[in-house]
């Protein structure tokens, strides 16, 4: 045994792909992808299940500190009597409050191995909080908070915003006047940085909190935000790119590991990896389910309609859950099921929308209703996260081009808290497994319907794609933003401006594709390339 291998940790190993990794950096561009989908079909990324269970135990753990939160409450004295307070509305006060906290902490959505983070699996508190790090401001162009850098100030908003988290969270009651310094901190934040209010799940947590400023009309409002993330969530799904998602998830599922079901997801496995008639359906039925089962709560009050829509409910993300997609936002699917339970169960008499203010009216109105649906007919201006477009497989995504060796500028001139993935990998696993492994994730992208646009837009990117470094835009922000979760917008023009003001690229070291969200009910996918922009007619 070498001693680099002595050095190495020692790690249950994840299955290798059915390809040497070396010969397979010999072949094109094109059989390479070709050769990486297909094992993706049949092994997905091919995680130990090890790293399943420790996923498990990090919901067990976001559930235990709610539980401790609420022992801070009036009126709740005894873990073990749980089932008398789970459901009062100071529980789910703090459910949201301590959700909001965990996301922001970054331990809950794209949080470890599953989203290339293994030493350390968590990176965005130490980001967020330390200087002279990257961020993206929400207004580039503005003083002092508009810098790309983060300073003193920064940092310290965000340590005083969780100061105020669990000053709140800690307290016997949630009232508006514990609320609303935290509901100002947040939306500061989400100017300074946007990273981390949309990492704190701005569209449904701090909406929620929003709701808790309004003592009389909470409840309803916070009714009403739920109800919106189902039915846009289902919206965004009406889409030819629904279906891919069902494939990939499937083949990645720990669960699901028949060789026959996963090869059911496509055509004709290996030729054909579209989505084959029994993926378009379960797709198809899954969003019909998601419209189906906000109505049946709604109209239930609390009786047999609202038991159905509770059941279709458990069993939608129960599913989604069980397949731990690679984004991981379980926790947030717990949130939701446990919302769910509380709306619709403990408080099913309450009428959504039945709001007397005319001011959270007014706020519910732009953050439920124009800003998504925006965000679904014109993406380029609103993230998907506040478009409340989950996992519908429509994302934007980028594709950053190094000259080999190019790379390694990032190392040299921007503070990160993470290592390069291969490189974090490197600290587990041999170098062919460590390739082996990231082959993978090109073909994640490839294996979605809107990747297929790389066939084309990779030649006109670069005269060679084997002279460059191939990277996921999502990778790249998650080292140089110490956070990532899908959102195309954190790593397009403005980080690649970010980037090259502190790493000085040469002509031809860096080529940076963008290809937008396409809008919902059209045909087409908008695309950049460096600063040419064109419209493909898809």
């Amino acid at each position: 045994m070498t001693t680099e291998e002595k050095s190495r940790l020692r790690l249950p190993a994840p299955k290798p792909p059915p390809y040497d990794p070396d010969e397979w950096r010999q072949l094109p561009w094109s059989e390479r992808t070709k050769l990486a989908c297909q094992a993706w079909a049949l092994d997905g990324y091919g995680a130990p299940l090890l790293t399943y269970a420790v996923y498990l135990a990090k919901i067990g753990a976001y559930v235990a500190c709610w539980a401790a939160f609420c022992l801070f409450s009036e009126g709740i004295d005894k873990l073990g009597d749980i089932a008398t307070w789970a459901f009062t509305p100071v529980a789910f006060q703090k459910a949201i409050l301590w959700s909001m906290a965990f996301e922001g902490l970054g331990l809950g959505c794209a949080s470890g191995p599953l989203t290339g983070r293994y030493i350390p699996p968590v990176a965005a508190p130490w980001h967020f909080i330390k200087p002279g790090t990257i961020k993206m401001p929400l207004f580039p162009r503005i003083p002092l908070l508009g810098r790309a850098r983060r300073g003193y100030l920064e940092s310290a908003l965000y340590g005083v915003h969780y100061l105020l988290l669990f000053r709140a969270l800690c307290a016997p009651q949630v009232t508006p006047e514990l609320v609303l310094p935290t509901v100002v901190v947040l939306a500061l934040l989400g100017v300074v940085d946007k990273t981390i209010f949309l990492a704190a799940r701005g569209e449904h947590y701090f909406s929620i909190t929003v709701c808790f400023l309004f003592a009389d009309d909470w409840l309803t409002g916070a009714m009403a935000v739920q109800l919106a993330i189902w039915i846009w969530a289902a919206i965004s799904k009406l889409n030819h790119h629904f279906p891919t998602v069902i494939g990939v998830m499937t083949s990645n599922s720990p669960l699901l590991r028949w060789q026959s079901l996963r090869r059911a997801m496509y055509r004709q496995f290996p030729d054909d990896l579209r989505p084959s008639h029994l993926a378009s359906v379960m797709a198809h039925g899954g969003t019909l389910l998601e419209f189906t089962f906000p109505v049946l709560l709604v109209l239930g009050r609390g009786g047999t309609l609202t038991l159905i829509g509770l059941v279709i409910m458990v069993a939608f993300h129960s599913y989604i859950t069980s397949h731990f997609p690679m984004a991981v936002p379980l926790e947030w699917n717990v949130m939701v099921v446990y919302s769910g339970f509380f709306f619709f169960g403990a408080q099913a008499t309450a009428i959504p929308l039945h709001i007397e203010s005319p001011a959270l009216l007014a706020y519910l109105a732009i953050a439920l209703v124009l800003v998504p649906a925006i965000g679904n007919i014109a993406p380029r201006w609103v993230s998907f996260l506040l478009s409340m477009r989950y996992y519908a497989g429509n994302w934007a995504y980028s594709v950053w081009l190094f000259r080999d060796g190019a790379q390694t500028k990032l190392d040299e001139h921007i503070l990160k808290i993470s290592p390069l993935p291969s490189d974090q990998l490197g600290r587990f696993y041999d170098d062919k497994l460590v390739a082996g492994l990231m082959s993978k994730i090109p073909a994640f992208r490839a294996m979605h319907l809107h990747g297929r646009a790389l066939g084309l837009l990779l030649p006109r990117a670069v005269d060679d794609i084997d002279a460059y470094q191939y990277f996921e835009g999502e990778v790249l922000a998650g080292l140089v933003l110490g956070y990532n979760f899908g959102d195309g917008h954190l790593h397009d023009h403005r980080l690649l401006e970010a980037v090259q003001a502190e790493c000085d690229f040469a002509p031809g070291e860096l080529r940076h594709i963008f290809v937008e969200s396409q809008p919902l009910f059209d045909q087409r996918l908008h695309w950049q390339i460096e600063h040419r922009f064109v419209v493909h007619a898809h």
